[in-house]
């Protein structure tokens, strides 16, 4: 394809407006590969303040859309499904009968049929479908992919402060999924067993959870997560041989305590020193920036490329199968516990 790709928004809402301010900027920067022809999204209100902004057209509806991609009067090439999860498939569908490479923010979609359903359309249209997890584009993480070696035993830890935004999901599909979804990749083991707690607080549904997952490997998993937690925290940490790894997701970065016998080798000169001679410390060289901006970048250049991208459908599907799978395990445990009240 040598003219700009031609990419639409659709669903600007909180996290959907920043796909749009991205691609915005990435068609000025580049205009000769990049064209943000068209935003979706049903708020008037929002819709003029992004038309205004942005300077492009903004359609009330999705069929909007679709009438003008159909007459030949819009081509689009790439579309960000920003809209909530309920409503991923339907959206998803139609763009992809029109022969539109979609990325879909996570998660992946409400049910299992329904994911199958779009990675089947996927192929039968050969579209490109990449689910939205954003933090396998986090700097740190992929600074951490030459490292592996065989880890053991994860440590993950996502707590947000409270906010309406995303209730239509629970935590474990708001947050969790998340770290999950880092983990299926970093463990690279099917999943033997699932013990999960979850209570809703301030909503109707879980709003904090804690995970233990046990992997055919052997290796062991814990993830906490919370939407209202007094502060944000967003870290993992785990195990492999002589070797412990600590990432801060939201500060980027990433510290490998190894095993050593030499004693030279001193923790970071902000950190203190540490009472075992035998351990030495190494802060990864990290080149910060904007996840979102990496991953729809990545997503462009799958577009362009046609290569499979970093966070395929499969995987997406499989993140989903996960966070369905302790969403039933926790429901169950909430029934022997008796826990309707808290609802």
């Amino acid at each position: 394809m040598s003219q700009p790709l031609q990419i639409a928004v659709i669903g600007a809402g909180a996290f959907g407006r920043n796909h749009v301010r991205i691609y915005s900027e990435l068609a000025a920067a580049s205009p000769t590969e990049f064209a943000l022809a068209a935003v979706v999204d049903a708020n008037p209100a929002r819709a003029a303040e992004i038309a205004a902004e942005f300077k492009l057209p903004v359609l009330a509806t999705l069929d909007d859309l679709l009438a003008r991609i159909r007459s030949g009067e819009l081509h689009l090439d790439a579309a960000s499904i920003c809209v909530p999860t309920m409503h991923h498939a339907a959206v998803a569908r139609q763009m992809l009968a029109v022969g539109v490479d979609v990325l879909i923010e996570k998660p992946f979609t409400a049910t299992l049929a329904e994911a199958d359903e779009l990675i089947a359309l996927a192929a039968q249209h050969r579209r490109i479908v990449q689910v939205g997890h954003l933090e396998r584009f986090n700097p740190a993480v992929i600074a951490l992919e030459p490292h592996l070696n065989g880890p053991m035993f994860f440590e993950a830890h996502r707590l947000s402060i409270f906010t309406p935004r995303s209730l239509d999901v629970d935590v474990v599909l708001d947050l969790m999924i998340h770290d999950l979804d880092i983990v299926l990749q970093l463990a690279q083991s099917p999943v033997r067993e699932v013990r999960a707690v979850g209570l809703p607080v301030l909503s109707q549904k879980v709003d904090i959870a804690n995970v233990r997952l046990e992997f055919e490997s052997g290796c062991t998993a814990n993830f906490t997560a919370s939407r209202v937690s007094t502060e944000r925290v967003r870290k993992l940490r785990f195990f492999q041989p002589h070797q412990y790894v600590s990432v801060d997701y939201a500060r980027q970065e990433a510290l490998l305590i190894n095993l050593s016998n030499s004693t030279n080798a001193g923790p970071p000169a902000e950190m203190p020193a540490h009472p075992s001679p035998g351990l030495s410390f190494q802060k990864l060289d990290i080149t910060a920036g904007e996840p979102l901006r990496f991953e729809l970048q990545d997503f462009l250049a799958s577009v362009r490329t046609r290569r499979i991208p970093r966070v395929s459908a499969v995987q997406g599907r499989a993140a989903l199968a996960l966070a369905l799978q302790i969403n039933e395990v926790i429901e169950a445990h909430a029934k022997r516990a008796g826990l309707d009240r808290y609802r």
